[in-house]
């Protein structure tokens, strides 16, 4: 078995069993780059939008009654259930799901109008692949919108964010620094609009339990962030109940 292989069967094992919670999930459910995509896909009626990594479909739910229609692509079959669902519960009958990996697109060249992926990146075990894929998909003038927890870039501060990220959920590889995100959507033959950067409150009981984190490994975390110096406790906006604030970027770019 590839590595590949093996770390989609770490990524599908950790959503499957916790689908549910992340339809019901605040933080995913809500968010000011909603609006950012709202309005970039208004008056677009007739666009095909690829969700990238849908996860419990939140991104597919806000923008299809905007346009023709929208492919919901996940690793979770059981992702993809709770989101076919809840499209036909609240009646949008033009979201699909279609399942697979992000490096290997089951998709024709050029299917796509818009590929938009929120809070899905830093599970991808090659996000230049992934991204290649992304531009092979895209229609000529394409656009495609990154939404992910963002590394500061600082190596104290990196080591610290993606050691409590795998402690949380072991199907992370990496939250990347804008610079990494930019160098590797150049690498991939895209072009990049804009960039904007967002803080994300996480409120530390919820975002453990979204991931049934063992006990063993909440108490590593919260050992950690206390043991951490006052820089990066400041940074992250560490509170005494482990939760804390990071960086999101929203990241455009056009094939």
């Amino acid at each position: 078995m590839t590595r590949t292989a093996q770390h989609s069967q770490v990524v599908q094992k950790q959503f499957g069993e916790q689908a549910s919670a992340y339809l019901n999930s605040t933080v995913h459910a809500q968010g000011a780059e909603f609006a950012l995509l709202q309005a970039e896909l208004a008056g677009k009626s007739a666009a095909r939008v690829l969700d990238l990594g849908c996860g419990a479909g939140h991104v597919s739910f806000h923008v299809a009654s905007l346009v023709q229609e929208v492919v919901a692509y996940d690793l979770s079959q059981q992702m993809l259930d709770v989101v076919s669902r809840a499209a036909l519960e609240r009646e949008l009958p033009n979201i699909r799901t279609v399942r697979g990996a992000a490096e290997r697109l089951p998709f024709a060249d050029g299917e796509f109008d818009y590929v938009l992926s929120r809070y899905s990146a830093h599970h991808w075990s090659d996000l230049g692949q992934a991204l290649r894929e992304v531009r092979r998909v895209l229609k000529p003038g394409g656009v495609a919108a990154f939404i992910d927890v963002m590394s500061p870039g600082s190596p104290l501060f990196d080591t610290y964010l993606q050691t409590v990220e795998v402690l949380r959920d072991t199907s992370h590889v990496r939250d990347y620094a804008a610079g990494e995100w930019l160098e590797q959507v150049s690498q991939a033959g895209l072009h990049t609009r804009s960039t904007q950067r967002q803080r994300l409150r996480l409120e530390f009981g919820s975002w453990i339990a979204r991931m049934r984190t063992p006990d063993t490994l909440s108490h590593a975390i919260l050992a950690l962030q206390q043991s951490m110096g006052a820089e990066v406790r400041e940074y992250f906006e560490i509170d005494a109940d482990g939760s804390f604030s990071t960086d999101v970027l929203v990241l455009w770019c056009e094939k």
